[in-house]
């Protein structure tokens, strides 16, 4: 049976799967930048003096600059060719992690995650945008998806167990400089094996825009911060939540006015589009939480090693994996809204099995379950998201849309990681002081699942919208060809991964 293409003048690249590999590699590497240091963060702590108040800033510093700068980053590998900002993406991101790995002291080390952050923003929306126009038939279209997907989904986690096994085994340092050896090695096979793609027109970049909307971002997030820190009535935390409102309320001004906005409307309006980047930064909310404050959990409570820590998340990794290829084949056939519903609700009930977790618990009988349910939702709901923010993306949008999927989910786990922990710290507070100095443990227990619920309602609120605002399969109408009606499983295909 032939294929379909989405654009029939579009010729196929015969490289496209080698291309993906590349792609593929280096999206890990992004994914697992954010999640990798945080089982190295106690060693790193002590080698470079870190203050306890300081050490988030060594996973912060990536995420905002990760978060902050995706929407310029999308809009740079628009106009200078997605190929060419893919490359220098990389090897920024290499050298950058070199200059982490040897850091000296605290300063030199949140400056270098700032750094990778900041050229991960200029690689990963112009790999997704290389992905959108390189595969223009649905089938291998849903297929490449469902890696990207897996990749994103499952990254984070196996970041996690590399980080236990490279802090063990070897420093906290290799966390950071083995990512250089492969960040050049991607380079050179991407030069090789990638096709270039940019967006017609005049390059103009929104330098407003970038200012008020990643300053508002740093503001949000550290006064959520300075919220655990200070508590929420501290005039800080208050100075800097009212900043960021200003400054977020002042971007929306500017990309309402200026000629060529840092994020066009007509991207974020289109209802399904919207409704994929509300689920993707609801995910990224929950998703980030939970690495968290299990993590925690594993080494505190349960007394495991970094490495064992790190292992615990395996089966996270392989339930995304699974569920991603098995979604791949359902796109097509289905469309994404089910695949999204369906798996946002099986991630909320991995989630709402992590809240009953207390000191008493054991890693099989209760966490194990608990990951594999919300892996296998994961896995359904990343690969049907990806897909539906992107589809019907004109070529000069490409960039940005695809930076939006990543930026929704970075300033969702960045949003994420300072409330819940807020939130998770107050409710041990009190929790001890009701129930005294004798019920520490018992407390900041508590103190986790109190976290892991505000992150079920954050998945509740996901499926929710994900069935009120993206559409519902249809069945393929009757296409005439020579006079006659004809309904094909291909114009079904077709269709279901247009929706």
């Amino acid at each position: 049976m032939s294929t379909t293409r989405l654009d029939p003048y579009t010729p196929v690249d015969p490289r496209r799967w080698l291309a993906l590999g590349v792609i593929a590699i280096a999206q890990l590497m992004v994914v697992l930048d954010a999640s990798i240091v945080n089982i190295a963060l106690p060693s790193a702590q002590r080698s470079l003096h870190i203050s306890d108040a300081n050490r988030q800033w060594v996973v912060t510093a990536y995420a905002l600059a990760f978060g902050g700068l995706l929407l310029l980053g999308g809009r740079v590998a628009d106009f200078i060719g997605r190929k060419r900002a893919f490359v220098i993406g990389l090897v920024g991101f290499g050298v950058a992690s070199a200059i982490g790995g040897i850091a000296q002291n605290q300063g030199e080390l949140f400056a270098a995650r700032g750094l990778q952050g900041a050229f991960a923003a200029l690689m990963a929306p112009a790999a997704l945008s290389l992905i959108t126009v390189t595969f223009t038939e649905p089938r291998e279209r849903a297929k490449a998806f469902a890696v990207y997907g897996g990749i994103s989904g499952g990254g984070a986690a196996l970041g996690l167990i590399l980080g236990g096994v490279l802090t063990e085994y070897a420093s906290w340092r290799w966390t950071l400089l083995v990512n250089t050896p492969i960040a050049i090695i991607t380079a050179i096979a991407g030069v090789l094996v990638v096709h270039e793609s940019r967006a017609a027109g005049k390059a103009h970049y929104d330098i407003p825009g970038v200012i008020t909307s990643t300053l508002g971002l740093v503001a949000l997030v550290y006064g959520f911060t300075k919220a655990n820190e200070d508590g929420w009535s501290a005039t800080t935390t208050i100075v800097l939540l009212a900043a960021a409102v200003v400054l977020l309320v002042a971007f929306v001004v500017i990309e309402n006015r200026t000629k060529e906005p840092l994020l066009p409307t007509r991207v974020f309006t289109e209802r399904n589009r919207a409704g994929a980047f509300l689920v993707s930064l609801l995910i990224g909310l929950s998703l980030f939480g939970m690495f968290l404050f299990l993590v925690y959990y594993l080494q505190g409570t349960l007394h495991y090693s970094a490495l064992k820590s790190g292992l615990a998340f395996l089966p996270f990794s392989a339930g995304i994996v699974v569920a991603a290829g098995m979604a791949s084949g359902l796109l097509p056939r289905i469309g994404p809204r089910p695949l999204m519903v369906g798996g946002t609700i099986a991630a909320a009930v991995g989630m709402a099995l992590f809240t009953r977790l207390d000191v008493n618990s054991g890693y099989a009988l209760h966490v194990l379950p608990a990951e594999i349910v919300m892996s296998l939702g994961m896995g359904f709901a990343f690969v049907a998201l990806s897909s539906t923010a992107l589809i019907g993306v004109e070529d000069r949008d490409a960039g940005v849309a695809s930076a939006l999927v990543n930026t929704t989910q970075q300033v969702g786990g960045s949003l994420g990681t300072a409330l819940l922990n807020t939130l998770a710290a107050t409710a041990t507070a009190h929790y001890i002081r009701d129930h005294g100095q004798g019920s520490v443990r018992a407390g900041v227990v508590h103190g986790y699942t109190v976290a892991f619920t505000w992150g079920l309602g954050a998945l509740i609120l996901a499926a929710i919208l994900a069935f009120v605002l993206v559409s519902r399969q249809k069945r393929p109408t009757p296409t005439v060809i020579d006079g006659t009606e004809e309904t094909t499983l291909e114009h079904a295909e077709e269709l279901g991964a247009i929706l």
